[in-house]
């Protein structure tokens, strides 16, 4: 049998060393809960040796029992679903958006609290700016030098359109094969 020392940063045994590096966290909490249930010092001790405290030491133990070794990752906290801003709501606002071009995002998201939506005007605001649904404003062309009447159609084309023949022009029947 081998006796071994478990530490925060190493296992030891009287043959070598075996490092734990600061970011794996399974090593940790598996030597974390060797210690606490096949050492000699206690559940309380083992947890504060490796910086748990004892509520998360049991709260490792079931996650350990239950899934086995794969369970002492750390898994990503915080919400796992985008649940304010859903596919419904997202929909809508486009909807909304296309509907009236010119309505401000307060408006907007006033008309989607009347239909029942939880939505706040900065959820609003990163709906349009995700899908790219600003409003645009068009430069103004400068004004054409000698104030013109605003013809700005080709004279030669434009001639040559009023000399064609008066005649409705008409579409021409398919042809066989092309």
């Amino acid at each position: 049998m081998i006796s071994l020392e478990l530490f925060k940063e190493r296992i030891q045994s009287q043959s070598g060393i075996l490092p734990i590096t600061e970011d794996d966290e399974i090593t940790r909490k598996l030597a974390m809960l060797i210690e606490g249930e096949c050492g000699s010092e206690g559940i309380d001790r083992a947890a504060a040796k490796f910086g748990f405290s004892r509520q998360r030491y049991f709260q490792v133990r079931a996650l350990f029992l239950e899934k086995g070794g794969q369970a002492l990752l750390s898994s990503k906290r915080g919400p796992k679903s985008n649940y304010r801003r859903t596919q419904e709501l997202v929909c809508q606002v486009i909807r909304h958006r296309f509907l009236d071009p010119e309505a401000s995002t307060e408006v907007i998201a006033q008309k989607l609290r009347q239909c029942n939506f939880s939505v706040s005007k900065r959820t609003v605001d990163r709906v349009i700016s995700q899908f790219g649904l600003q409003k645009k404003t068009l430069p103004v062309p400068p004004p054409t030098p000698g104030g013109g009447s605003g013809d700005l159609s080709n004279p030669a084309k434009k001639s040559a359109r009023k000399a064609r023949s008066p005649q409705r022009r008409t579409r021409r029947p398919p042809t066989a094969g092309g």
